[in-house]
């Protein structure tokens, strides 16, 4: 601790001064020195080919000056690039005019979403004027349209889905974009005259450039505080948007039980409806019966063999992402993958003036199906409530709100409410924090109360970045709604990181960061610390590698495991077609998962990853992942020495993934999966386990909420006929022996009114 807090003064006073705020340049219609902008209403909407044929358009707002954010905080745009944007009775209209080497164009065919390797151009609006909250529209070179959410404190919410049009055309001169934005799918104040946060971006991949109008640094902190001033939008009809979506799944299933072998068959339909109504522009009534939370993507993979704590995996279902980041607190106490098969759902989202509002409400199938047949809570629901209050302080991007979360299922309930701050302390310091408490209710009357708090200071800067964040929970604190790992632990972290970005080199930024973190339980006991030192290099070109060593210990029961780590891993996306990416550790790392009569101990570990996604064309896209994980026993284990110099585990987990798009809404998608953990059953209480699985699926998506979708999916493990019961099954040789298939179609079409 002592050294993590001489690196961080000493990082301090290398920080240099703060710059000036560039002033923002833009033609005819902004002030530089008030970075506002006013757009006109035009009668007759422009079109992609208005620019195409230098076609006289009726009016528009020319903004040009973009100036980069990075890698040159505040360098003019490395190529021309102008933005023409006006508004009628319905829609915002954005247009964007590109100049570039057609043959410098990154571009693909891609899914909708799918456009991180791609140039791309953005338009960020701040509806309610905040400075909290935009909504991100991008688009890249061929028209394919990528939408998220921008919240300060919080990560980019991608998962965001909405139906807008977007077209492009690349040309001789580079490329050009067309976007039209319906005023009925954003959420503004309902008044006459509206005064929105706007800002324009291009992103160029091939040098790890975005630049931006207005000029926003990163010399401060916070983005959307930075957007610039939008006005002349007047007069634009209430939105009375109801939307339904009613959708159809079916599956015919083929299920294998090993005790004893037989299989089992089962057709499952589901029939029900998504309904969402706009409430006075600013809220959203989300409403769902018999909810469609069947998942089509699959999770990404990720390492779950001998994890010690829970491994989180991203929402997916449709009900839950809109506004999911109104839910969020500092402390995650709603993870929304908990309520697993609702039949009713409801929520309330939107904003007033300083206040916003999210309120959830649901049942839960799931819990009552996982109790034994005979239990009397066989059958029953949970019932699920969520209500997150937020309000504005100031124009400092400051808030306070408050959390309540409840589940009750029989005769148990939970209840955790608090309340929580985040303070804007000057230009670049932030400090959040929560408290929160836990009243939990369970089996026969018993009671169980807990607390839980965190407190968070933050930097932001060009150069340097530093958090400090400590965290208390009780030993009864209960959030079953939220994803909290542990309890009873007192734990202090911080992270400092230094990156220089030097001017007119092939070098982005280089620069070490050092984190460490140390745990107490609730009697001030040491349980764990954890150090780790990162030293990177990133070059233009989008290339970049980084050196890792990690030191850590950990007391679990009476077993004190200390262990060590050193690695290394790169990426590159220089070339057109081709991204890779690999790394590699080698060093100690503890056996979670010992058999029985085998004490914790820590052995020596190696681990690699490496992956490429190559585009042969601009429609075919294949990825191919792989993750090598080794664990084996040391020189001489004090318990058992018998077991020196044996291989614990090991395990093999690959993804081999092909994506064909035949137009903007038609597209091929096939993924092969193989995950094999090879354990020494004496040490590693696990069995031998082997899977290769294939998912075949072709998506027809219209716009968000109409789609096709028809697909299949298969399993195999290693089973094999038992000699010694033959109508049972082992675990023995290779994965051939079908445990699972299924075929799956599921329709859903959007009707607005």
């Amino acid at each position: 601790m002592k050294t993590s807090t001489a690196i961080v003064v000493l990082l301090t006073f290398c920080l240099p001064a703060y710059g000036q705020e560039a002033k923002a340049n833009t033609q005819k219609t902004t002030d530089p020195a008030t970075r506002k902008v006013r757009i006109p209403r035009v009668t007759r909407a422009p079109r992609l080919e208005d620019f195409l044929n230098q076609t006289p358009r009726e009016a528009e707002a020319e903004i040009s000056e973009f100036r980069q954010r990075e890698p040159g905080d505040g360098s003019p745009v490395s190529r021309p690039t102008k933005a023409y944007v006006s508004y009628d009775d319905l829609k915002l209209y954005v247009v964007f005019v590109c100049t570039e080497n057609p043959g410098e164009v990154r571009a693909s065919m891609a899914k909708r979403e799918e456009i991180t390797a791609n140039d791309n151009v953005a338009v960020y609006l701040d509806t309610f004027h905040d400075r909290q909250r935009a909504f991100v529209f991008a688009v890249n070179p061929l028209g394919i349209q990528r939408d998220s959410i921008a919240t300060e404190g919080q990560e980019r919410d991608v998962r965001f889905d909405t139906v807008w049009r977007s077209e492009g055309r690349v040309t001789p001169e580079g490329f050009i974009v067309w976007m039209a934005i319906p005023f009925h799918i954003l959420r503004f104040p309902n008044a006459d005259r509206q005064t929105w946060g706007i800002a324009l971006s291009r992103t160029f991949v091939r040098n790890n450039e975005t630049s931006f109008w207005p000029f926003i640094t990163k010399r401060e902190a916070g983005f959307v505080r930075q957007l610039a001033e939008l006005e002349g939008i007047e007069g634009i009809p209430a939105s009375r948007n109801i939307q339904l979506v009613p959708y159809f799944t079916g599956a015919h299933e083929k299920v294998l039980s090993p005790n004893p072998a037989s299989y089992s068959m089962r057709n499952d339909l589901r029939i029900g409806f998504d309904m969402k109504a706009v409430i006075r522009n600013s809220f959203t009534l989300d409403a769902t019966v018999n909810p469609d939370f069947s998942q089509v993507e699959s999770d990404d993979p990720q390492i779950t063999l001998n994890q010690r704590f829970e491994v989180y995996f991203p929402e997916k279902r449709p009900f839950f992402l809109e506004n999911a980041g109104f839910f969020r607190t500092p402390i995650n106490l709603f993870f929304s993958r908990r309520i697993a098969d609702p039949e009713f759902g409801a929520r309330l989202t939107g904003k007033s003036g300083p206040w916003t509002v999210a309120l959830l409400a649901s049942d839960d199938r799931a819990p009552g199906q996982r109790v034994s047949g005979t239990s009397p809570d066989f059958g029953h629901r949970t019932v699920d409530g969520v209500l997150r209050v937020q309000r504005d302080v100031g124009d400092q991007q400051s808030t306070i709100g408050l959390f309540a979360g409840g589940q009750e299922f029989a005769s148990t309930s939970n209840v955790v409410s608090g309340f929580d701050a985040r303070i804007k302390l000057n230009p670049n310091w932030f400090l959040t924090g929560q408290y929160v408490r836990s009243f939990d209710r369970q089996a026969k009357g018993k009671k169980r109360d807990g607390m839980a708090a965190q407190l968070e200071l933050a930097h932001y800067g060009r150069h340097f970045t530093y958090d400090a964040t400590y965290l208390d929970r009780s030993p009864n604190f209960r959030a079953p709604l939220g994803f909290i790992p542990r309890v009873d632990i007192r734990q202090l972290q911080q992270y400092a990181g230094y990156f220089w970005l030097p001017e007119s080199s092939k070098i982005l930024s280089i620069g070490p960061a050092v984190s460490v973190s140390t745990d107490w339980d609730r009697l001030g006991r040491l349980q764990d610390w954890y150090a780790n030192g990162v030293f990177s290099l990133d070059f233009r070109g989008s290339t970049g590698f980084k050196l890792t060593h990690d030191e850590a210990y950990e007391l679990i029961d009476s077993y004190r495991l200390r262990y060590t780590k050193n690695g290394v891993s790169f990426y590159t996306e220089r070339l057109k077609q081709l991204s890779f990416y690999g790394g590699f550790s080698k060093g100690t790392s503890p056996n979670y998962n010992p058999a029985p009569g085998i004490p914790l101990f820590t052995g020596a570990s190696m681990d690699a990853n490496v992956g490429f996604t190559y585009r042969p064309t601009s429609r075919l896209r294949v990825e191919e992942f792989y993750f090598f994980d080794h664990l084996r026993t040391p020189s001489q284990l004090d318990a058992a020495p018998v077991f020196a110099k044996r291989p614990v585990y090991t395990s093999h987990l690959s993804r081999t993934k092909l994506n064909y798009q035949f137009t903007r809404a038609l597209s091929a998608r096939a993924i092969v999966d193989y995950y094999a953990v090879l354990p020494d059953s004496s040490l590693f209480y696990q069995d031998r386990f082997k899977q290769l699985s294939g998912d075949v699926l072709l998506t027809y998506l219209l716009h968000p909420g109409t789609a096709i979708y028809l697909g299949y999916n298969n399993r195999y493990e290693n089973l094999a006929i038992d000699p010694e019961a033959p109508r049972s099954l082992r675990r023995y040789g290779a994965p051939d022996y079908l445990a699972s298939s299924q075929l799956f179609v599921k329709l859903s079409y959007l009707f607005k009114f």
